[in-house]
């Protein structure tokens, strides 16, 4: 008389699963750190408003409290900026900039900006805190 059950468990391990518990851990985080990318690595107290300013396709132009000029992170000369920002851009098919300029940066210097903006049809999205 045989009395083994008929259910016989194997020491073995499936490694499928945890296969595609990793692979979907790897998309998750591939995904995310695209996602987590920095607009700008230059450090400026931007003002405080509702909102926010969020578009990873634009050139970002930067003016902190020492009023030098940076495009994407790139330090750029006042007298420069026109032309630098019109290389850039030609080759974008929509022309958005993202302004963001230190609080305490006069008017002035902001507006300098625009105006090039302005003058060659950019559209300009100016960076804020949120509140």
């Amino acid at each position: 008389m045989n009395l083994r059950g008929r259910n016989k468990i194997t020491p073995e391990f499936n490694m499928s699963s945890m296969t595609d518990v990793v692979f979907l851990l790897l998309i998750f985080f591939m995904i995310a750190s695209t996602l987590a990318k920095q607009l700008d690595t230059i450090e400026v107290k931007l003002p405080q408003a509702k909102g926010k300013t969020e578009n990873r396709q634009s050139v970002a132009v930067t003016i902190n409290e020492k009023n030098h000029f940076y495009i994407d992170g790139k330090r750029t000369a006042k007298a420069a900026i026109k032309k630098d920002l019109l290389t850039i851009l030609s080759a974008q098919e929509e022309k958005v900039i993202v302004l963001r300029a230190q609080k305490s940066v006069a008017i002035d210097e902001v507006v300098y900006v625009m105006n090039i903006a302005n003058e060659n049809a950019i559209k300009v999205v100016l960076a804020v805190d949120a509140q």
